[in-house]
């Protein structure tokens, strides 16, 4: 899962821990945003939900799940800590071996967005003009009284400017061409709150979207197939089991950091959120 954005007001965290609660996977990856150190730097917002979802994660890892953890531009600070804790291992990317032999680089993507990396005030300042459109959508529905999906719009308009912002950078091919420099046959992110699965010059590209909009979530399962889904069970997409085609290339340059990455990995199993 990605972009759950605790310290977010608009974090839609009970929904989060009723599907952290509904599963019990090998392995579980937060693809980034998962605490949002914007909201929470300028204003201090912890509420008892996001107790229940760290002791959650904590039963979770006591019954043997696996927490990989790959911060984001919302939590970056956490990129001056990345180790293996014990209880969590932080990186700044991933390489997961899926069940049918396939292998997945894992990052949040912001590395990738050119707006992002050159003009980051610009990104500071269409997220806090983001979160007053937030407000007025909740608002507006709650007055109208539409409880279902409550920043449908707001999603709706994210989604247009995201596209933007990955047209222009280029967003999906670079993180693409990423996962081809690693010898890998896909790549798994956040970042753009866009959930969606296709396949990019022959590699695979999932988004696991966020939970602020969308609340999705990608699932591995035991024969190697992944399918993206809302917390509610709702299948948006699905990628079926394949066996990589051809051989693998060797790793190089970054041959230490692929092998601890993958050292220990379960080979099935995993909730990447």
């Amino acid at each position: 899962m990605s972009d759950v954005h605790l310290g977010c007001k608009h974090s839609q965290a009970v929904a989060f821990l009723e599907l952290l609660e509904r599963h019990e996977p090998e392995q579980l990856y937060i693809v980034g945003d998962f605490i949002d150190g914007w909201k929470l730097k300028r204003r201090w917002r912890w509420l008892p939900v996001y107790d229940q979802i760290m002791l959650r994660l904590m039963a979770m890892k006591r019954r043997g799940t696996r927490l990989l953890y790959t911060p984001g531009n919302h939590d970056d600070f956490l990129r001056s800590f990345l180790s293996n804790f014990g209880v969590i291992d932080i990186k700044d990317r991933f390489v997961h071996a899926a069940a049918d032999g396939r292998r997945y680089l894992i990052t949040h993507g912001d590395q990738f967005d050119r707006v992002e990396q050159s003009c980051q005030w610009l990104s500071l300042v269409a997220s806090y003009a983001y979160d007053v459109l937030l407000t007025a959508n909740w608002l507006g529905n709650k007055l109208r009284g539409k409880n279902h999906d409550p920043y449908a719009f707001c999603g709706a308009i994210k989604r247009r400017v995201k596209r933007l912002v990955s047209h222009v950078s280029e967003f999906e091919g670079q993180l693409v061409a990423s996962a081809k420099d690693t010898g890998c046959d896909g790549v798994i992110c956040g970042h753009i709150h866009h959930p969606r699965i296709l396949q990019v010059e022959g590699l695979s590209y999932l988004n696991t979207g966020d939970w602020v909009e969308n609340c999705t979530a990608l699932l591995e399962y035991d024969d190697g197939s992944f399918e993206l889904v809302r917390s509610d069970g709702t299948l948006l997409d699905r990628l079926a089991p394949c066996p990589p085609s051809g051989a693998i290339p060797d790793l190089r340059g970054d041959e230490d950091e692929h092998a601890e990455s993958l050292a220990g990995l379960p080979a099935s199993g995993s909730l990447i959120s």
